[in-house]
């Protein structure tokens, strides 16, 4: 049995935190009445996103991850001001109990789902593949296997900021 105090003990009890964070973060988020504190707690949320992948042994994608998606809050940021209702007073149906009790129920099913999936699947051990995750070898996977995805992501961004920039000239009301 591992202590608290070994290095097993020590690295579990870190990797929980990481959980709490991520969940914590998620939980922020999705929950905030102010805009502002949703988009901190969608960062908080992609930093322990970002300390799991370092967990699983990937650096490079965990500096990623906090370069673009927690640098990315500023665009949202941007996003949320430029399309929130000036007026939320004037928002109907907020405070429906029936939603969330049903938003619970269906969060309380999908989680008992994955988990009996995850309990009856017969997890096989991680292959070694020819890429040993070098710069060079994500930089050739993203210039080759995955640029495309790449292409779309950012022509979904640039009509995003197109209809963000368009319902702020033209404003609220009229669209």
């Amino acid at each position: 049995m591992n202590s608290l105090f070994s290095a097993d003990g020590l690295t579990g009890l870190v990797f929980l935190g990481t959980i709490a964070t991520t969940v914590v973060g998620a939980i922020i988020a999705t929950n905030s009445v102010r805009l502002i504190r949703a988009v901190v707690g969608l960062a908080i949320c992609f930093i322990g996103v970002a300390a799991l992948y370092y967990f699983l042994n990937s650096p490079f994608v965990a500096l990623m991850e906090m370069l673009i998606y927690v640098g990315a809050v500023c665009v949202t940021i941007a996003f949320a001001i430029m399309l929130a209702e000036p007026h939320p007073e004037k928002q109907v149906g907020k405070n429906n109990a029936l939603a969330g009790v049903a938003s619970l129920s269906v969060g309380a099913m999908l989680f008992w789902g994955l988990t009996v999936l995850a309990r009856n699947t017969n997890w096989k051990a991680a292959v070694s593949v020819a890429n040993d995750g070098s710069m060079r070898e994500v930089g050739k996977s993203l210039l080759t296997t995955y640029s495309m995805v790449f292409e779309l992501i950012s022509v979904v961004l640039l009509v995003a900021i197109i209809g963000a920039l368009v319902l702020a000239r033209q404003g609220r009301e009229k669209a």
